[in-house]
């Protein structure tokens, strides 16, 4: 087959060189923008250093980047393929008698592996490293706060959750959250006794779950009868246990691509909704489609010849194609989030969809 013979080993050597160096200048430009947001955010910390924010951007960096890997495949087939089309290489194969289905193969394979290793072994990896990063964030986020004062209007978090206990409800808000969502920093709770009336708001620098409680640390109680005061230690009684814990403050990234199946089977044990597990978990088994998806649409806009004119449009329709396909992936996801869609369909549909079109498109210019 031409796909792994000569030929296709070469096509495919200049797609992978293309696809990394597509995928290197994005990892430079993300390390750098993160770098300055995060001296940002830390630069008024006094033992903050650059080397400390240095060492949280190589920590968060590959779980941003595994986000942007189908982009730099869609760029870098793009790349490769008007190179080889500047130079003439494909009209030569084509004269040859070999037709784009045949010397593309090279580049879906591989677009296919790299899916693999990105979803069994890149997607754990970062998964790893980006809970460090978020923990030594969370422990240097409530240190800020708790040190410009208690009284200093802290931005609201994007956690929230109600909870039951024997004394009534709580309302937990938490700026971030570490080990799969049983430490909590940033913490304001607010409680109602029995009667639904309001009792107390609690601000915490930490929140770890024990047995049937919330520990909290750092604490100042305000309550509308009394004095605020502050405590080293208090504890919230609470009816969520670890697997409830985790289906309210875990996020689906955080999980790795081993971790998610136990956690849906542990979050549905639970009584919590695991839709958004499930979602990430068809969206990592997808990805090596999605990566081939982008091989087949930078193929579909890449083969024509120079001379013929009209490569920058072409160019245009391709980047707004991969731009396309990312909008109907996070419509779907929310979809599916929702309720609206099957899991599986949500986290397919898209996918499967653009690789529908991207073939015809390809069908149509080589076959009419």
């Amino acid at each position: 087959m031409v796909a792994f013979g000569m030929l296709g080993r070469y096509f495919g050597r200049r797609f992978l060189t293309a696809v990394a160096i597509a995928f290197l200048t994005c990892v430079a430009l993300i390390a750098v923008v993160d770098f300055f947001e995060l001296t940002r955010r830390l630069g008024d910390r006094p033992d903050s250093s650059a080397l400390q924010v240095g060492y949280l951007v190589m920590l968060r960096l590959p779980s941003f980047t595994e986000q942007m890997l189908p982009f730099a495949t869609l760029i870098g087939a793009m790349s490769a393929f008007l190179a080889l089309s500047r130079r003439l290489e494909f009209v030569v194969a084509r004269a040859s008698g070999i037709s784009a289905w045949q010397f593309i193969g090279s580049a879906v394979a591989i677009a296919l592996m790299i899916g693999v290793l990105a979803t069994t072994v890149y997607n754990p990896v970062s998964a790893s490293l980006k809970e460090t990063a978020d923990r030594i964030e969370a422990e240097l986020l409530a240190s800020r706060v708790l040190g410009a004062g208690a009284t200093q209007e802290k931005a609201p978090g994007n956690i929230w959750v109600r909870q039951r206990s024997d004394n009534g409800q709580a309302i937990i808000n938490a700026q971030t959250s570490s080990r799969k969502g049983l430490s909590l920093s940033g913490v304001r709770i607010f409680t109602f006794d029995a009667k639904g009336d309001f009792a107390e708001r609690i601000e915490a620098k930490t929140a770890e779950l024990e047995t049937g409680a919330w520990r909290l640390t750092d604490v100042e109680v305000f309550s509308p009868t009394a004095s605020p005061k502050k405590l080293g230690v208090y504890r919230i009684s609470t009816s969520l246990t670890a697997d409830q814990v985790r289906g309210n403050f875990t996020s689906a990234d955080a999980l790795s691509f081993w971790e998610l199946p136990g956690a849906i089977e542990l979050v549905r044990a639970a009584g919590v909704s695991a839709a958004r597990y499930e979602i990430q978990y068809q969206l990592l088994l997808a990805r090596p489609l999605l990566l081939a998806t982008m091989v087949v649409i930078a193929a579909a806009v890449s083969l024509r010849v120079f001379r013929l004119g009209g490569v920058g449009k072409m160019v245009t329709i391709g980047v707004l194609s991969g731009f396309l396909l990312y909008v109907a992936g996070q419509l779907s996801e929310q979809l599916g989030q929702g309720g609206f869609l099957n899991p599986i369909v949500a986290g397919w549909l898209p996918i499967v969809c653009a690789a529908m079109i991207g073939c015809s498109v390809l069908l149509h210019q080589e076959d009419g």
